[in-house]
């Protein structure tokens, strides 16, 4: 099968996977749009959003309909990393026996991420960059696909471990959760407490999902969509000096932007957002449309920022608008 006549068939299997999930989850499509773009891609994504907006029912879902292991991971103050990646253990025979953690399962949900120390934190970063774990010398590769969500809590900050900015640039998207319009809130009500449990199909396999991220992975690029790729994230940064007509929002309120893994996970969530919409090619709408979850957490305000209420998603559309 061609790789044109596979992008076809996974704009099919998009939509199927969408009214399967939709059976479960009400709204939220673009947060849903979002993980599987990311998941198709290759990479993991960090969730902003306050507690009730269904985050571990979104991923649990998932799971179920591409058909792949999925394991929690509730991060607390006390958590160690050998409580992630596993530990060996005497067994009867007083021999050295590796136990796997929760780490070795397809799909990763780690829950509030910044409630546990930066120790804990590298171990699971580790794993996400490396899909393996090292235990005493010895390696055991994580199995593929391999995909973390990690969600932080807004709201609380107290006793909280913020990730570094170097370690937030391990995941390809920050995805933000806003609440559910009136109707939809109506509908959950409804469908969670008056209707019995959806039951969600598989629709996918592990292979399949591998053989989709090869696909995408050989989708062909212009010259002019990785160069405006690239203009979005030097445009980031502080040093940058953008045309005397446009607004100069971004220059004056950055401390650090966007490094080159910016530019390169654009390319490939442009990429992935093409074939889901049919293209065979990614195009500069295709950029834009993921912009702000690549670029979100990957860009440092300074206080002025601060002090005036400007957040990186106003830093973002001004970039955009500048380089239209």
């Amino acid at each position: 099968m061609s790789d044109k006549e596979q992008i076809d068939l996974l704009v099919e299997k998009y939509h199927t996977l969408k009214q399967e999930i939709s059976k479960t989850i009400v709204g939220q499509q673009q947060t849903i749009d979002s993980l599987l773009i990311s998941i198709f891609a290759g990479g993991h994504s960090l969730l902003l959003g306050v507690p009730g907006l269904a985050k571990t029912l979104i991923v649990n879902t998932l799971s179920k309909t591409l058909n792949l292991p999925f394991k929690r991971i509730q991060f607390t103050p006390d958590l160690m990393p050998s409580d992630i990646t596993g530990s060996e253990i005497l067994d009867h025979q007083r021999s050295l026996h590796f136990v796997k953690g929760p780490i070795f399962a397809s799909i990763i949900l780690a829950d509030e991420i910044n409630r546990t120390p930066p120790k804990t934190q590298a171990a699971l970063l580790e794993a996400m960059q490396e899909h393996s774990v090292t235990v005493n010398g010895t390696t055991y590769p994580l199995p593929s696909p391999f995909f973390v969500l990690a969600t932080q809590n807004p709201i609380e900050q107290e006793g909280t471990y913020p990730l570094p900015e170097a370690q937030l640039d391990r995941f390809m998207f920050n995805i933000k959760l806003d609440y559910p319009s009136l109707d939809e809130e109506i509908q959950i009500v409804k469908q969670t407490t008056l209707a019995p449990p959806a039951n969600i199909s598989p629709l996918l396999s592990a292979g399949e999902i591998i053989n989709i991220q090869q696909t995408i992975s050989r989708m062909p690029v212009t010259d002019n969509t990785v160069a405006y790729a690239v203009h979005l994230v030097t445009a980031t940064r502080p040093t940058h000096q953008l045309p005397a007509t446009s607004h100069q929002l971004p220059t004056k309120y950055i401390s650090y932007g966007a490094g080159p893994r910016a530019s390169q996970y654009l390319i490939i969530a442009a990429r992935c957002h093409a074939a889901l919409h049919g293209k065979y090619s990614p195009d500069i709408e295709d950029i834009n449309a993921i912009a702000h979850n690549v670029l979100r957490h990957r860009i440092v305000l300074n206080y002025y920022a601060e002090a005036e209420g400007i957040t990186s998603d106003d830093i973002i559309d001004a970039i955009i608008a500048a380089n239209k």
